[in-house]
């Protein structure tokens, strides 16, 4: 494949999946890991066009850094480009899950793997609780945020469904931008700050002949240097491909409509008598079209249809899931992996003695389901929203709906809270204990996710000893 920008394609390949493969942190460490990468170091994008891109992926439901992976290599490669960048970024964190997960459901009943996932649980639990705290602070800028939060939590407290607590957020804040913009109109924070990237005009910590480490891993720069130019400059032409049209348009949702129609045509020729691998196609669909606000935002809507309609796996299996989600590379919204492959186990989809076999099937229909929508958002959409970013009357609504993600997340540290601090019908103090260090190592310390992760472990090794 030849692309339009010199840069080559096998080479790029290379890129996105080393990414996939150490690309820990979560969104905010995946984002800065891509810009220290393309924009400091290999100098194949500009600061501003990466800027742009990704405040085109904070507007859109689905995991903000895989579609900015998607999105940069459709720039680059066009859609086969996008397609293989966003691929490879998850690829890695599912073929870790599903042996993860297989692992944990056949020795999690054991004593010293039971011990470790005490202290990893009460981490898990502190990790959600800095999730909302972070998100509040970018969110909460007028007294009407604050009580969109409020509305968030109590409506998940009184079991009102996700999908309808988004849409009437996303319509109080439409409503607000047209008669009463004063509640609503404020200055988005820059989208570096949020990703926590230096200004522009800040020179990198380190030299960019360097190879950039992540714990054993290490980017080459494979011989670029710093330049006045980059490869995708600001003044470099929009290519062809990146052009509104309606044509264009058309056809992405077409293919990505029969793609759509032909998995779930496959997962019904693959189903048990249960239906439970096409109500997971259906029920994964509808959480990615969902997830504003990233993946904290879209687990309460999973533990209430995955735990609570569904019954594919249980609370405390959810809590587990979400640490190893927190413990492996690529987006915290793999987590529905572990989701899918507990739910093919326990639901033995292929027969009883097909257990391995069903949870593999589950944890790739979770995953096909959730990921699909976010291809299409990017290879349909990009030229199209990007040219309403400025306008209040798209960015209120999207403001709502992110003030009213913080109450949502609350809501599921609450869920968490319940598991993780009573014990037979009393307070843990052991937990709590543990869950207080770990938000002292998050946001006193600020200590990686991976460290507060492992030491929490430990620390339960050591109280089941």
């Amino acid at each position: 494949m030849t692309p339009h920008t010199g840069i080559p394609f096998v080479q790029a390949l290379r890129f996105w999946f080393r990414l996939g493969c150490i690309s820990f942190g979560g969104p905010a460490g995946q984002i800065a890991l891509m810009h220290r990468e393309l924009v400091e170091q290999r100098r194949w994008i500009s600061e501003r066009r990466f800027l742009h891109a990704l405040n085109y992926c904070m507007v859109l439901p689905g995991p903000e850094a895989q579609q900015l992976a998607t999105y940069l290599g459709w720039l680059m490669h066009r859609s086969w480009g996008g397609i293989m960048a966003g691929a490879l970024f998850v690829l890695p964190s599912l073929v870790l899950l599903v042996a993860l997960s297989w692992m944990y459901v056949a020795l999690g009943e054991q004593p010293l793997v039971a011990g470790l996932f005490y202290g990893i649980k009460s981490a898990v639990l502190a990790i959600v609780l800095q999730a909302a705290q972070r998100l509040g602070i970018r969110t909460l800028r007028k007294p009407l945020h604050w009580m969109l939060a409020l509305a968030g939590l109590l409506s998940l407290s009184l079991s009102v469904p996700f999908p309808v607590v988004i849409i009437v957020a996303a319509c109080t804040g439409a409503l607000l931008a047209r008669w009463a913009p004063q509640w609503v109109e404020v200055v988005p924070p820059a989208a570096s700050a949020a990703a926590g990237l230096a200004p522009a005009s800040a020179p990198s910590a380190a030299s960019p002949s360097a190879p950039l480490t992540i714990g054993s891993a290490a980017f080459e720069t494979q011989g670029f240097t710093p330049s006045s130019r980059f490869v995708i400059d600001d003044d470099t032409p929009t290519p062809s491909h990146a052009r509104p049209s309606r044509t264009r348009l058309l056809n992405v949702l077409g293919v990505g409509l029969a793609l759509w129609t032909l998995l779930m045509i496959i997962v019904h020729q693959l189903d048990n008598a249960q239906g439970t691998l096409l109500a997971m196609g259906e029920f994964f669909t509808q959480a990615a079209l969902v997830t504003f606000g990233g993946a904290y935002a879209v687990l309460p809507y999973v533990v209430q249809g995955a735990v609570e309609t569904h019954g594919w796996l249980t609370g405390p299996q959810m809590i587990d899931g979400l640490a190893l989600g927190e413990s492996t590379p690529g987006p915290l919204i793999m987590v529905v992996a572990f989701v899918g492959f507990l739910g093919g186990w326990s639901q033995e989809v292929f027969g009883p003695a097909s257990l391995l076999a069903g949870g593999i099937a589950g944890a790739c229909v979770a995953t096909a389901f959730t990921f699909l929508p976010s291809f299409v958002f990017i290879l349909a959409g990009g030229p199209f929203v990007e040219a309403t970013r400025d306008r209040l009357g798209f960015t209120a609504p999207l403001a709502a709906i992110s003030a009213t993600v913080v109450g949502v997340i609350a809501h599921l540290a609450l869920f968490f809270a319940g598991h993780v601090l009573w014990r037979d019908q009393r307070l843990d103090l052991w937990a709590l204990t543990l869950t207080i260090v770990a938000l002292l190592m998050l946001m006193v310390w600020r200590l990686n996710v991976l460290w507060v992760l492992g030491v929490s472990a430990l620390a339960g090794l050591l109280l089941s000893l």
